[in-house]
């Protein structure tokens, strides 16, 4: 299968998946993309933000920037991760920048790649007219459980919900955000330590490891996983706990955590 991957991160789990990727005999990485996510729209782009910031509220939004470092400088605690423009010069593969994931030139570089399936990893709302292009779509990785958990950042919604288990799903890409129906997913224990932000990265390091796995089994027979694919229903949205919800998330990592102590002691690491 010839493939082309799109990021929005130089520095995420793509390189992970890039190295996987790279071991199949069965695959072929044509190409690499990084979206620099600039802003074309700035009135369209801080109307959404402003919308945000309402509903989720001043606390929300300032956990919101806290949390960040828990999903990037907290999770290269656990895992090494190299930078992909460099993992693609090491490789031979082709690397290409485009402004943001919409635009003109991202249409011109997949229509260029002439591949099979393209792969979204760490990225936003990816527009039909970048999804159709290749023969098969693409397909994207959400570092959760769908459709228990659209839209949502890993752990801290499932510990929200008093959950000790989370996972993470590829499904194909539609118009819709992490609606598309799911070719494979894979569920984990959520592995506690004494602080909430060193257990979220914790955790979320290991879903990356274990997602490279996933998704070259699923790269490497894209057609079984389509045939028997699994459609979507009674999905949840969710966004960045606002600051009530996040005091809660803070309960329940508590209470969970001298219970997993307890009865589950595999899963905690001090």
């Amino acid at each position: 299968m010839d493939i082309i991957i799109l990021t929005s991160n130089l520095f995420g789990s793509a390189s992970l998946h890039l190295k996987e990727l790279s071991t199949s005999e069965k695959v072929k990485i044509k190409m690499v993309v990084l979206s620099e996510g600039k802003i074309l729209n700035k009135k369209k782009h801080y109307l959404r933000r402003f919308k945000k910031f309402r509903k989720v509220g001043l606390l929300g939004a300032l956990n919101g920037i806290r949390m960040r470092k828990w999903y990037t400088d907290r999770v290269f605690e656990y895992v090494e991760i190299e930078p992909i423009d460099k993992l693609c010069k090491d490789m031979g593969i082709p690397f290409k920048t485009t402004p943001t994931i919409n635009c003109n030139k991202t249409l011109e570089i997949f229509e260029e790649a002439k591949v099979g399936l393209g792969l979204s990893i760490g990225n936003t709302y990816i527009s039909k007219k970048v999804f159709s292009i290749p023969k098969y779509g693409m397909i994207n990785i959400h570092y959760e459980e769908l459709p228990e958990y659209q839209n949502a950042i890993g752990v801290i919604w499932q510990l929200y919900n008093k959950s000790t288990h989370t996972g993470y799903t590829i499904h194909e890409i539609d118009r819709h955000i992490d609606t598309g129906d799911i070719l494979k997913k894979e569920r984990m224990p959520i592995l506690f330590r004494d602080s909430l932000k060193h257990t979220v990265a914790n955790t979320y390091a290991n879903i990356w490891k274990k997602a490279t796995k996933g998704m070259k089994l699923v790269v490497e027979d894209f057609e079984h996983h389509q045939e028997n694919k699994n459609p979507q229903t009674n999905g949840k949205i969710y966004t960045t706990p606002s600051g009530y919800e996040f005091l809660m998330v803070i309960k329940n990592f508590k209470q969970l955590k001298r219970t997993v102590k307890t009865k589950n002691p595999s899963n905690y690491h001090p």
